[in-house]
């Protein structure tokens, strides 16, 4: 990863407690533009930040499987969805369909998926600073702070 990458995670690190009280205050009470804001600064730091350089994402996270990703993620790989399930996923303790370790299997060297095309829901939609309703997920957003370079970007760009 880029070091001017990590340093935007360390940083968001550093201000966890501050980043988490802010965010808080704005799930209570969310400024009216508040979506139009993250869907701005998501547009400046994805023309600064590239997720080829980074992939932290994929590297320390697993994203949620739904029974339509198992499937589709399985016909990619010529697999039957019960296979692809024993061979890479596990049900965490919330129940949810994740993968069995970390980094992503379907990570290659060059930091591409070598299922881009059939990846998860989830992987699609993260960071998920581009939704509606922002107010709605500002404790995952949270946490991404710490993990996606953009989202801390994004994120110290609002505070500030």
């Amino acid at each position: 990863m880029k070091e001017e990458l990590k340093l935007l995670i360390e940083k968001a690190k550093s201000n966890r407690k501050q980043i988490n009280r802010y965010l808080k205050k704005l799930e209570k009470r969310p400024p009216k533009d508040l979506d139009n804001k993250f869907h701005e600064l998501h547009q400046e730091a994805f023309q600064r930040i590239d997720c080829l350089d980074c992939a932290n994402c994929c590297k320390t996270t697993s994203p949620i499987f739904y029974d339509k990703d198992v499937e589709r993620m399985a016909a990619y790989f010529k697999m039957k969805a019960a296979d692809f399930f024993t061979k890479y996923l596990k049900i965490d303790e919330d129940g949810d369909q994740v993968l069995q370790s970390s980094p992503c299997p379907f990570l290659m060297e060059d930091h591409k998926c070598m299922a881009y095309e059939s990846r998860p829901k989830a992987c699609r939609e993260f960071p998920h600073t581009n939704r509606k309703r922002m107010h709605q997920i500002l404790d995952l957003t949270a946490k991404n702070t710490r993990v996606c370079p953009a989202v801390a970007d994004i994120v110290d760009k609002l505070t500030t």
